[in-house]
């Protein structure tokens, strides 16, 4: 493995001052709102699973999101020139919006069902549930591609909030859903309840987002740092294989994280364990346990970050003991049957997730000429989503074994 050199980032005395880190506030809520509604339908597990008890909900909607995010990073990889086509402020809105329109999805469906119950459920629910999922990957493919894109460019604080963000928003929407689940009647109409509530909770903080994003490039040090990449960009720029030979460790790094991670998350946890003692609330726990430490790894690179790709790749390979570890869990000895291990182990899962990706995820741009340390970033993205699509494919494979 060909060692990598990471460029130091000097110190530009002419910059704003920013005491107030409202650059990295909003970094941060951007990487929040960007995650948010995955993080929104996953964590709604009891929810769904009350509405379609017959689907493999996690598995489904992993693919759904995953698939189609990732198509749309390639194809507009395959468009040239569309950072400059459609600005980021208009990429970033419309990406808002397609959220929030699929977020409404579900609720809406739900509400009006119970006004016709009589009727039964509307056909084709589960489909048109199906497919705001599918636009909420679009959604992500842009909004991620933009955000990630730009904050590569910038120095690597910025990209920190950004992944630190996207953990919280698991932290938040887990915090959000064992509130709302818990206050109210633990019965069909007490869930129903409690997921409106909880996903109208979702649209507002990714309406706030749509401000932040439209404040973001007015920021004076936003201003300064656009200025200096002006005069620091090459007029001619590598394509996308061209750069991806470049950090090709960092990208098989970044696949490697998300194949192992989302074979096992959410899919494995939420569908194939169970507990006589928590009983439906073992995923829904689960699923916070992981959002927790997976924010405590993204947060760690704040104050300490390995500066060696080999070291973060090599720890992105090593994750792959994971397999057989959980599959003790379904298939081992008793003792390891039980919610602790399970818990351990979720929690380890988490936190691996959370610090290696930021670390890749800082790193790879600074690896490379400032002039296409945008295009890098967007290419370690479509990686990141190569591996999402590929773990949600391979969840599937528990079910076989199970059979």
């Amino acid at each position: 493995m060909q060692k990598m050199d990471i460029e130091k980032e000097p110190r530009d005395q002419s910059e704003p001052k920013d005491p107030l880190k409202i650059g990295y506030i909003i970094h941060f809520l951007l990487g929040a709102g960007n995650l948010l509604p995955w993080n929104t339908y996953i964590t709604a597990i009891d929810y769904f699973g009350y509405l379609y008890p017959t689907k493999h909900i996690e598995k489904v909607f992993s693919v759904a999101y995953m698939s189609s995010s990732v198509l749309f990073l390639v194809i507009v990889m395959t468009w040239g020139g569309w950072s400059k086509k459609l600005s980021y402020r208009v990429r970033m809105n419309l990406g808002f919006c397609m959220f929030v329109l699929s977020l409404m999805a579900a609720p809406t469906i739900d509400w009006a069902w119970s006004i016709n119950a009589s009727k039964g459920r509307p056909t084709g629910a589960y489909a048109v549930t199906v497919a705001s999922v599918v636009v909420c990957g679009l959604a992500d493919g842009l909004i991620g591609g933009s955000l990630i894109g730009s904050a590569g460019k910038l120095p690597k604080q910025y990209m920190q909030a950004v992944f630190a963000g996207t953990a919280s928003s698991g932290v938040l929407v887990s915090i959000l859903r064992i509130i709302t689940k818990a206050s109210l009647p633990q019965n069909s109409q007490g869930l129903r309840a409690s997921a409106h509530f909880y996903f109208l909770v979702s649209i507002s903080v990714l309406l706030c987002c749509t401000v932040c994003c439209n404040v973001l490039h007015k920021l004076p040090q936003m201003e300064h740092q656009q200025n200096v990449l002006l005069v620091n960009t090459l007029h001619s720029r590598p394509n996308f294989w061209t750069v991806a030979r470049k950090i090709h460790w960092p990208a098989f790094g970044i696949m490697t994280i998300y194949v192992v991670t989302l074979s096992i998350f959410p899919g494995f946890i939420a569908e194939n364990l169970s507990s006589e003692l928590l009983k439906d609330w073992y995923p829904v726990l689960l699923i916070t346990v992981y959002n927790v430490s997976d924010f405590l790894g993204k947060s760690l690179t704040a104050i300490y970050l390995i500066e060696s790709i080999k070291k973060a790749t090599w720890g992105c390979i090593l994750r792959l003991l994971f397999y057989p570890l959980f599959a003790a869990c379904l298939n081992g000895p008793k003792w390891l049957k039980t919610e602790a291990p399970v818990v351990v182990l979720t929690f380890l899962l988490g936190a691996t997730n959370g610090y290696l990706t930021s670390v890749i995820m800082i790193l790879a741009p600074k690896s490379v000429p400032a002039s296409v340390a945008e295009l890098s970033a967007i290419v370690m993205t479509v990686f990141l989503g190569f591996g999402l699509v590929g773990g949600s494919v391979l969840g599937w494979f528990w079910i076989i074994r199970t059979t």
